[in-house]
């Protein structure tokens, strides 16, 4: 069973593009998006949004055409979209 680690906020670049996962009251953070996507494909690590519901928003890894990038299932809502969280502070 993986451990789970709550994203609150994220690091983007100037085109809007996830590169950070953050949390900081957390040790890991912020955890880079290379990092994250190891993390998580190696199965040890899980991170999620957690919802106003108390449901978890799971962060996956996709395969897009410039290569491997993090995200939620969108649902229509911007309450677990990673790119409207917060930017990571230091």
């Amino acid at each position: 069973m993986p451990i789970e680690r709550r994203i609150v906020q994220t690091g983007k670049d100037r085109d809007g593009d996830i590169t950070a996962l953050c949390n900081s009251g957390e040790h890991w953070s912020p955890r880079s998006k290379s990092k994250a996507i190891q993390d998580i494909e190696s199965g040890i690590y899980q991170y999620y949004v957690l919802l106003k519901n108390g449901e978890r928003a799971i962060v996956g890894v996709v395969n897009g055409s410039s290569g491997k990038y993090l995200r939620t299932n969108w649902d229509g809502t911007k309450r677990n979209n990673l790119d409207d969280l917060p930017d990571c502070t230091s």
